[in-house]
């Protein structure tokens, strides 16, 4: 599912900010667009049509959530596209799909790894979420959103049912959200002294 976003708002981000002009008016009108919709109720709505299963559950997460990749690219590629270093690429020859992918692309990557890392926690609390609604991963398959579900039903009598699934999501998404913040620190180097 992050996988699926960080690529396509990877790919919108480098095209929109590179070309810019009507280009890029359209694809972030596109986002803009796709931000006006809260993701939640637009996963439960895609799901509501669709089987609930992993594989659809993961392609709808990653369907919904690839506009803050796609603005963040955007806006890394508007400032790069200026530096020397691609007009020297430019002016020796270099196609835009090379700067684009060697030039522009790697430079991109730190704060795309990190948005990477924070989705995945985001996904896993959507995830969850829909599991325990009884939209997201079905019985027998296993789910953190599954068993808070199922604890619930008996929560006077047995409490760990759902304690200790609540706080491996936690652990979990703190863990992913530490990892980002980590990253940002070590891969952006305004931060470094």
């Amino acid at each position: 599912a992050v996988g699926m976003s960080v690529s396509i708002g990877t790919g919108l981000g480098l095209i929109s900010g590179y070309f810019g002009g009507l280009v890029d008016e359209g694809i972030m009108r596109g986002v803009d667009i796709m931000l006006c919709f809260p993701s939640f109720f637009l996963i439960l709505s895609v799901i509501a049509f669709l089987e609930p299963s992993l594989t659809n559950i993961m392609i709808v997460i990653g369907l919904t959530s690839w506009m803050g990749v796609a603005r963040l690219v955007r806006a890394e590629t508007l400032s790069l596209r200026q530096r020397d270093f691609v007009s020297a690429a430019r002016l020796s020859g270099c196609s835009t799909c090379r700067i684009l992918l060697r030039h522009i692309l790697p430079n991109t990557l730190a704060p795309v790894l990190i948005s990477a890392t924070l989705g995945v926690a985001g996904a896993i609390l959507v995830e969850s979420g829909l599991s325990f609604l009884g939209l997201g991963v079905q019985p027998p398959t296993a789910s953190w959103g599954n068993m808070l579900m199922e604890g619930k039903t008996v929560l006077e009598d047995a409490p760990w049912l759902s304690f200790y699934p609540g706080v491996a999501i936690l652990v979990t998404v703190l863990g992913y959200n530490l990892l980002g913040e980590s990253l940002r620190d070590l891969l952006d180097p305004r931060l470094k002294k």
